[in-house]
């Protein structure tokens, strides 16, 4: 078996080596033969070119096989978030609404403290912005600002070059006030309230306190919205959203608490004669 291989190998080495023969084997005349010889460097040429095809084929059909693999391993990695860091989420949202709704309550007292009552507040000149070298800046920034008696506040500027431009600006505010300016201070009496005033600032008072609780509102409306997208992120259930948003309720309700509390003292300070 293996001697009859072995002549069978050599008869094909000897048909390439002798192409004559190997055509006229098949009927082909000698002149046939003559010009047909190159014929055999393209059998050699054909022959290479169907190893390296059949070669690129197995490649080929390799490829797609390798690509599901890779497809299917990186399908199956799937990374899901831990339950650290979705209280880590929680946390940023809950501290985001607490810090936003006490910068509210504090515009609340500040825009309060700017209102005028009967007694004298350096609070009362908060919002009066003076035009110092060209920039507008506060008050309270260049001068201090103390109340030497119930009915009166005197303003002392820190560089005496700017007492004309505070002047102006108290005159131009709101206020109602007239100064008083010596040169050194800026003296201000505040006069007693009228009852109609009274009423007046009363309903400023309560339309700046509704404008905090509108604020609060906002607050807790963006804290939902975010508490949603981690619902829609499956990162939280149908049953911890309920919950979060009652806790977020009570938040909101005791800072309502704290806005109706200030309401109450400066209506009372308002309407005291």
């Amino acid at each position: 078996m293996a001697a009859s291989s072995f002549w069978t190998a050599a008869a094909s080495v000897r048909s390439i080596r002798q192409p004559k023969s190997l055509l006229a084997s098949h009927g082909a005349s000698t002149e046939q033969a003559k010009g047909s010889e190159f014929n055999v460097s393209d059998l050699w040429r054909s022959g290479a070119n169907y190893v390296r095809l059949h070669d690129g084929v197995e490649r080929f059909a390799v490829k797609p096989i390798v690509l599901q693999r890779l497809s299917q391993k990186r399908a199956g990695v799937f990374r899901c978030a831990t339950i650290e860091e979705i209280e880590a989420e929680k946390s940023l949202i809950e501290k985001d609404v607490k810090q936003r709704m006490a910068k509210t309550i504090d515009t609340v007292r500040s825009n309060f403290s700017s209102i005028r009552t009967g007694r004298a507040n350096p609070g009362m000149l908060d919002g009066i912005e003076v035009e110092y070298y060209g920039t507008p800046v506060s008050l309270k920034s260049i001068a201090q600002i103390s109340t030497p008696d119930a009915k009166s506040l005197m303003v002392s500027p820190y560089d005496k070059s700017s007492l004309k431009a505070i002047e102006k600006a108290i005159v131009s505010s709101e206020l109602g006030l007239t100064p008083s300016n010596d040169g050194e201070v800026i003296r201000l009496s505040i006069p007693q309230l009228t009852s109609e005033r009274r009423k007046e600032l009363s309903k400023v008072v309560a339309k700046l306190a509704e404008e905090g609780k509108v604020a609060l509102r906002n607050i807790r409306r963006d804290a939902l919205k975010a508490y949603e997208k981690l619902e829609k992120e499956k990162k939280l259930s149908e049953d911890n959203l309920k919950d979060l948003s009652s806790d977020l309720q009570r938040v909101i309700d005791e800072y309502m608490k704290k806005i109706d509390s200030i309401y109450k003292q400066k209506e009372q300070e308002l309407l005291k004669v």
